[in-house]
């Protein structure tokens, strides 16, 4: 069927609400966005569907995450079978609609009798995943579109084991969604099943600081400096605000101050364009209460909590965001001194990080005797690899985290979790504080002694079906065109994760490495429509290393610019 015709269907159908009709007569005559609305289905990716809020089949709206539920339920009862009624936990962010889609997932899922499990309002994704494993259910689902801009809204699938969905699990779920063509062949909840939404109270909430708080490794800092050490904390209008706020109190920090205007869940982020904690205008309003408090660490958390940014004091006075690299080496470098401290560093610990982080963390690991495995980018590739370890018990799990600000310590969750990872990012600062040192000097001091790394992510954002297109295209010049050299540096490999290596699935990921220790990671987002490259560089010093990060991106700008007819990338 053709997105003409699937237009008109919508807009005659009976089963489409009046709300929604009066939506799609409003773009009447405007074909380009007809067609972006129509021309295919929102695709369920690896964990699950994102996209803008609107009406059609390639937006999120009711009917979409009806549909989605459906191929859900249809998964679980046909392969599952005798797990159905262990029943599916929902979760739910500040977004526009949120609320709408749990309770719209919750009825589709009663209405195919499984029991849904439903909070009474806004809970972090960790905590959904840590109650996936607490309740037993079979799988669970967030209803998140995470940092991106305030239009999206999304839907993320986990299974029992807490993580998001494994690629054949979501292939499969993928299949079942794509076999429903008519949405009024959905099932609707009645009085008979009304009784599987089931209402979850405070003592998940409960169980959840407990487990976060059990990651506490240098108890004795906090009383001896919690109560003196100012922490700046912005949830950005999302889900943190809550739990973080009660995790860091009942550890011991006492001197916790909240940015008011980001204080309270606002779908709209208190004016925030990208509610993103990588970015630096997501903390203009942290770092401005940091400096008129004289706090010494900022923590910023995205909408749903999985992620987390730091701001702090550097030498010079002024505050500095840093990178999701450097603050996965810093918390590499403070667990392991932890551990060691507290003998409890085991010798079979194992690091993991993703293909795409830098090689900081990784280099303290080793330095340690310690194992470091990679995996593909996505958290769950982290939570397979602790299932693996619980299960062969040949491994012990040490930390895991990857190089967008998502970091895990301990394995209460499957995910990344912003509230344990706020909790340890507290107490390193803390840590350093005690000794007279700033966390930027702590930083300052791994490097010297590992090396300066630094990194930079490059984004090209290609929309529609012509920026679908344009994305392909540049991969596959990649992918087709033999480069020698990068920044004149030799070029020593390249690995093209498509081809299913290093014990990888295959992943849609070129990987250069060049004779300097630098290397550049090419991939498409999986959750927008960006071009992704990642460089990573390693210098005696920080001139050198700053010196190889502009040389790379000037040869980058170069190739993309020169091959591709393409504006200089950002």
């Amino acid at each position: 069927m053709g997105y003409k015709r699937t237009y008109e269907t919508w807009l005659n159908d009976s089963y489409f609400d009046e709300k929604t009709k009066e939506e799609l007569n409003s773009i009447k005559g405007n074909e380009k966005e007809i067609e972006d609305r129509f021309y295919k289905n929102l695709e369920f990716g690896t964990a699950g569907l994102r996209g803008i809020i609107a009406a059609g089949t390639n937006r999120i709206n009711k009917y979409t995450v009806r549909r989605a539920t459906f191929g859900l339920a249809n998964y679980i009862i046909k392969n599952a079978l005798e797990e159905k009624n262990r029943g599916v936990v929902i979760a739910h962010d500040n977004r526009n609609m949120s609320r709408e889609f749990c309770i719209e997932t919750a009825n589709t899922l009663a209405a195919c009798g499984i029991k849904a499990y439903i909070f009474d309002g806004l809970r972090t994704t960790p905590e959904l995943s840590f109650a996936v494993r607490k309740l037993h259910t079979i799988a669970g689902i967030v209803i998140t579109a995470s940092h991106n801009p305030p239009e999206y809204n999304g839907y993320k699938v986990y299974w029992e084991d807490g993580a998001q969905v494994m690629p054949e699990i979501a292939n499969a779920i993928t299949d079942e969604i794509n076999s429903i063509e008519d949405y009024s062949t959905i099932p609707t909840i009645t009085d008979e099943n009304k009784e599987l939404v089931i209402m979850l109270d405070e003592e998940q909430d409960t169980a959840f600081i407990e487990a976060v708080k059990e990651q506490s490794l240098r108890k004795d800092i906090i009383e001896r400096v919690g109560k003196e050490f100012k922490i700046v904390y912005t949830p950005l209008c999302g889900t943190g605000n809550v739990p973080i706020k009660r995790a860091l109190k009942e550890a011991g920090f006492e001197n916790v101050l909240v940015v008011k205007e980001e204080e309270n869940p606002d779908p709209n982020f208190a004016g925030i364009e990208y509610p993103n904690p990588e970015e630096q205008k997501a903390l203009t309003r942290g770092i401005e209460l940091a400096k008129s408090s004289g706090s010494d660490l900022v923590i910023a958390t995205d909408p749903d909590c999985d992620r987390v940014g730091v701001a702090v004091k550097t030498i010079s006075g002024e505050y500095a965001l840093l990178t999701g690299n450097q603050i996965g080496g810093l918390l590499t470098n403070y667990i392991i001194e932890g551990l060691k401290e507290n003998s409890k560093l085991k010798e079979n610990s194992v690091l993991i990080k993703t293909i795409v982080t830098s090689e900081f963390g990784a280099d303290i690991a080793r330095s340690n005797n310690l194992e470091v495995i990679n995996v593909l980018t996505g958290f769950k590739f982290i939570g397979e690899k602790i299932k693996s370890f619980e299960e062969t018990n040949k491994n012990t799990y040490l930390f895991g985290y990857e190089e967008s600000y998502g970091y895990l310590v301990g394995t209460h969750a499957r995910d990344k979790d912003g509230v344990v990872a706020s909790l340890l990012i507290a107490e390193m600062a803390a840590y350093y504080y005690s000794k007279g040192m700033s966390l930027y000097e702590g930083l300052v001091e791994l490097y010297k002694k590992y090396g300066f790394f630094k990194e930079k992510t490059i984004s090209i954002t290609l929309k529609g079906i012509e920026g679908i297109a344009k994305i392909q295209e540049i991969i596959s010049y990649f992918r087709n065109t033999k480069i020698d050299t990068i920044n004149d540096v030799k070029v020593v490999e390249c690995k093209d994760y498509k081809q299913g290596i290093d014990n990888l699935p295959k992943a849609d990921v070129l990987k250069y490495f060049l004779e300097d220790e630098s290397w550049i990671a090419v991939r498409p987002s999986g959750t927008e429509p960006k071009l992704k490259f990642y460089i990573a560089v390693k210098g005696k010093d920080e001139s050198e290393a700053n010196n190889k990060l502009d040389g790379i991106k000037r040869s980058l700008d170069k190739i993309l610019s020169n091959v591709m007819d393409l504006e200089t990338v950002r």
